[in-house]
């Protein structure tokens, strides 16, 4: 059974969102703050977490950002801040999909799911993938670049597999979300440009000018050809 950490203040939402990931048969662990939330993601080891981010004290970016640190679990940012500078950051600083509130609980779930599944599944097709000196183990997740490993969130890893299948291909925003959510929710095109800026940071040896992960202007993103 996967475990969901849930980290969420008020505890009238923090109960629905843990009845309705129990109903789906996960394990729930909840708790109400940012040093809490970070105490329990190293002592229970979560599958996911979903977080909020207007935490008392230390609040859910920055928890974020010190998850990242040490860990590439999945993280479901759970926020009131609608506004898209938030979101951004929040993507930015590693997390790998968003739900903002008021939510439906049952989209929160299928967004749980959808990451999960992004995970665990093995894609379809080759299972190590080749192209200008990149490498994608997709069975095992791993990446690497020119023989140095590389570490990637599950979102990040799904998205540079679905690139790196098609060299050369451009992929817009669109069709790229379709890749690394697979579920029929709304979603934000804009989301793909910040996790495009984390993989390029990592896999890249001048971001700015980029190798690999190319940009099609007015487009979306092709994967370097050969």
């Amino acid at each position: 059974m996967k475990t969901i950490l849930v980290v969420e203040d008020e505890m009238k939402i923090a109960r629905l969102v843990r009845d309705y990931l129990r109903h789906a048969g996960f394990e729930v662990i909840v708790t109400g703050d940012g040093e809490s939330a970070l105490a329990s993601a190293r002592g229970s080891r979560p599958d996911l977490v979903v977080l909020d981010l207007g935490l008392p004290g230390r609040d859910g970016l920055d928890v974020t950002r010190e998850l990242r640190r040490s860990s590439n679990v999945p993280i479901v940012v759970l926020t009131a801040r609608g506004d898209e500078a938030d979101r951004i950051v929040g993507l930015e600083l590693g997390a790998d999909d968003y739900v903002v509130k008021p939510f439906s609980p049952k989209e929160l779930v299928a967004r749980v799911r959808a990451v999960l599944r992004r995970t665990a599944t093995a894609s379809a097709g080759p299972e190590v993938l080749r192209a200008a000196g990149v490498e994608v183990d997709v069975l095992r997740m791993r990446v690497s670049v020119e023989g140095r490993s590389v570490d990637l969130t599950p979102t990040e890893f799904h998205l540079l597999t679905a690139l790196i299948r098609e060299p050369g291909r451009v992929f817009t925003r669109a069709q790229l979300l379709d890749a690394v959510h697979g579920v029929a929710v709304e979603s934000y095109e804009r989301a793909i440009d910040a996790h495009v800026k984390n993989i390029r940071r990592k896999i890249e040896p001048a971001p700015g000018k980029p190798r690999y992960l190319l940009t099609v202007h007015g487009v979306g993103y092709r994967f370097a050809d050969e």
